[in-house]
């Protein structure tokens, strides 16, 4: 099969979550195309147990430019705080909100406490990331592009799961809606929608590579096999070039076919 190589040089790209996971992955995909990038996270330190060096410093290593922002994207003056630094580097080109928080729990377990900071989170941070880099993209006239990362629980509820799946329905319609509205103002919204994708967290990666393998999901996986955060980078990579000018408001899946039937 071809190849697609994505040319970012001269852009600034901001990743929220950006030190594990499928956000370290984004962060180095662009790192390795040739963007400035932030990283937007909690903690600089990556969870992932493969993982050595922060995502700032590994782009760094490899001859890129790159910076670590500590945020809280439950709280948007953070998220306007890391946005105003990407100016520095001429302003915000893309915006990538990928930072999120799990836990499950049914209709009577969740508590006030939790149900709110899973939104804060999810739903808050991709919200105000939204605005913020909207607002710079708007001010500084040149356009711009931002990435929600979405989930299948954007439009598939699944067990126990209903206040993650709220949220990710959250960013279905944030995407859609801030894609109707930026239009105009040359700013393109879209969300990747990852499927059960196994990170190394912990024994996570293992996990749900065990749990395909032993078919004991409630639906099988057409593709046969979890999903990985190198998987999904691509389809941001694509989604915010160029390739892709004429693709706004839309939910790409990424899941290996899952919620095809």
């Amino acid at each position: 099969m071809g190849r697609v190589d994505f040319d970012f040089a001269g852009e600034t790209v901001i990743v929220t979550g950006g030190s594990s996971g499928i956000g370290r992955a984004i962060a180095l995909a662009f790192g390795e195309a040739g963007a400035t990038v932030l990283n937007a996270d909690i903690d600089p330190d990556p969870k992932d147990v493969d993982a050595e060096r922060p995502t700032h410093e590994v782009i760094e290593a490899d001859g890129g430019t790159a910076e670590y922002a500590e945020t809280d994207v439950s709280n948007p003056d953070d998220l306007a705080a890391v946005v105003e630094a990407a100016r520095e580097y001429g302003g915000v080109d893309v915006m990538v909100n990928n930072a999120g928080w799990f836990t499950r729990g049914d209709l009577f377990s969740v508590d006030q406490e939790t149900f709110d900071r899973i939104h804060g989170v999810n739903t808050n941070g991709v919200f105000f990331g939204t605005q913020a880099a909207a607002a710079d993209m708007r001010d500084r006239g040149d356009g711009g592009v931002i990435v929600n990362t979405a989930s299948i629980s954007s439009t598939h509820a699944q067990p126990d799961q209903i206040p993650y799946d709220s949220t990710k329905g959250a960013i279905r319609m944030i995407t859609r809606g801030a894609a109707l509205e930026l239009a105009d103002e040359d700013v393109r919204v879209n969300a990747v929608a990852p499927g059960h994708i196994a990170t190394e967290f912990g024994s996570g990666a293992e996990k749900k590579e065990e749990s395909v393998a032993a078919d004991d999901l409630l639906k099988p996986i057409p593709l046969d096999r979890p999903g990985y955060p190198e998987d999904i980078a691509p389809t941001v990579l694509f989604l915010a070039s160029e390739q892709a000018d004429y693709v706004t408001g839309e939910m790409v899946y990424v899941d290996g076919g899952w919620q095809t039937f």
